[in-house]
């Protein structure tokens, strides 16, 4: 019996760290993969310390040349990718009316494009051997919109097209693709956050508290499992009832 390989972006902190330490306890070999190389580090050796098999990887999903080099010589090294997890994302939050281009420009090609070029890098693989798993993380923002965020909201709803387009289209060859958005998550992007705005949107969620990475990583697990093999285009709300 073999492990299965599982790709991370944006694998560093918050939720990909607690995607890959999920995966690698559920069985999992993680590739963890960020431009931030010390902190990929760091979590590959906490995968290690519990006896799990972990890589890194240097992977700016801006550049398209940086991701097809990191998935060719993970592909080398590992000889397969059987989960890839899109998971790197960035805000830059602003009201429409004065968003700069360059921060439109950023948040697409982080959330978005980086999504569809890793995508595009492992399927040729997965097709071949006729399995395969690509979980994309996009936002209750994606499925309500939020003003100030319009980069955001179109790039995280734009994930989920590219779930249900890409599930159409490699159902046949035993690949599943499915998307988890995620509601107000105690990360580093929502720690930023005016103690205000954090209430206001605590009090849009009915079940009173926010949501853990732990809640995500194990939505994850389930998605990358044999458990899920009936689920492809499917868009699993993590999100503590505030958006349903």
């Amino acid at each position: 019996m073999f492990n299965r390989v599982a790709f991370v972006t944006g694998a560093s902190r918050g939720i990909g760290r607690a995607i890959s330490l999920t995966l690698c306890r559920a069985g999992f070999d993680i590739v963890v993969a960020s431009p931030e190389i010390e902190k990929n580090e760091d979590v590959a050796e906490e995968i290690r310390a519990c006896s799990g098999e972990a890589t890194t990887i240097n992977l700016d999903v801006t550049s398209p040349d940086s991701v097809k080099e990191a998935f060719a010589k993970t592909i080398k090294d590992k000889s397969r990718i059987d989960v890839l997890v899109n998971n790197a994302g960035v805000a830059r939050d602003g009201l429409a009316v004065r968003m700069k281009l360059a921060d439109w420009d950023l948040v697409m090609k982080i959330n978005l494009q980086g999504a569809f070029l890793c995508a595009q890098a492992v399927l040729p693989g997965m097709m071949k051997s006729r399995w395969g798993r690509i979980i994309n993380i996009s936002s209750v923002v994606g499925q309500a919109g939020s003003a100030g965020q319009a980069n955001y909201a179109a790039s995280k709803a734009g994930l989920i097209g590219l779930t249900k387009a890409l599930a159409q289209e490699m159902a046949s060859r035993g690949i599943t693709v499915n998307a988890i958005a995620p509601g107000y998550i105690a990360t580093d992007m929502t720690a930023v956050l005016p103690e205000d705005v954090k209430q206001k949107i605590l009090a849009s969620v009915p079940l009173g508290r926010m949501g853990k990475p732990d809640d995500i990583a194990n939505a994850v697990k389930f998605l990358a499992s044999e458990d899920a093999s009936y689920i492809t285009g499917h868009v699993l709300a993590v999100n503590g009832g505030m958006y349903m």
